[in-house]
């Protein structure tokens, strides 16, 4: 008898975080040999981990040259990009239904937003500062924008993928249209609907900070201009890093959420 393959064994996770924290370690050593012990670089090109943390101290719980301004950045960006990634949802995942109930809005408006979505979002700046002015709705629109159109089309994609026998058999135990949506179609599809939304949340996330770049008021990306205006490249890469951070930790939970619903849903084995 042959025997049946066995799955490969699961890496701690606590191991993977290791790993990861030693990655880290060495990518730092090799910053820190190449600008503050080698000088490979002079500062104001290439600064070492050093001038990047004043930066960070500076901007974030500290006093000095950004007095605090990183840690206000941090939550004028976080409040647009919340305040835009859940209109968009909201505004995406009723057209994205829409789209699915009806051909001939998914054969029009489905193939138009999917030639948008081929565009990147620093694109659609210039028309929202010539549309609304250079001001915040400049950048909310923008990022509404960015998360509307991944989200309507998963959850068009997401509806039309559940299998045809599931609206028989809920037409076959009484259920209306409203019932048949709300009850059959719409809980079928969460698994890639949320899928969906993790991908709006890094297209606003990224298009938050493109719009930033170009538009008045204090946020991340225009700490990123700031420090570009006034050469100082150390504010720069620590503006970056924040950037990334606080992507990734987004990204984190709603991936959390996107695993649990998969274990519920039967479509993952639990770690």
């Amino acid at each position: 008898m042959t025997a049946l393959p066995t799955a490969a064994p699961r890496r701690p996770r606590s191991l993977t975080w290791l790993w990861q924290f030693l990655g880290l370690v060495i990518i730092v050593g090799i910053w820190w040999l190449l600008t503050d012990a080698l000088k490979v670089w002079p500062p104001y090109v290439f600064p070492g981990p050093s001038a990047v943390w004043e930066e960070f101290s500076y901007g974030l719980w500290g006093s000095g040259p950004q007095d605090g301004k990183l840690l206000m950045s941090v939550g004028n960006s976080l409040r647009r990009v919340a305040i835009g990634y859940l209109i968009g949802v909201g505004i995406g995942g009723l057209i994205g239904l829409l789209m699915s109930l009806w051909r001939p809005l998914r054969d029009t408006l489905g193939a138009y937003l999917q030639g948008l979505q081929s565009v990147p979002s620093i694109a659609f700046v210039p028309f929202a500062i010539l549309f609304l002015g250079l001001n915040e709705r400049a950048v909310l629109f923008v990022v509404i924008l960015e998360a509307l159109i991944p989200v309507a089309l998963a959850v068009s994609g997401a509806v039309l993928n559940v299998p045809p026998t599931w609206r028989t058999a809920g037409r076959t135990l009484g259920a209306n249209n409203l019932a048949l949506v709300t009850r059959v179609l719409l809980p079928a599809a969460l698994p890639n609907i949320v899928t969906g939304l993790r991908t709006a949340w890094s297209f606003a996330w990224r298009a938050l900070i493109g719009a930033e770049l170009l538009t008045s008021g204090a946020g991340l990306g225009k700490q990123l201009e700031i420090g570009r205006s006034t050469s100082n490249t150390a504010l720069v890469i620590a503006t970056i890093i924040i950037v990334g951070v606080l992507g990734g930790l987004f990204d984190m939970l709603i991936r959390a959420l996107e695993h649990r619903i998969r274990r519920d849903y039967g479509l993952e084995v639990q770690a």
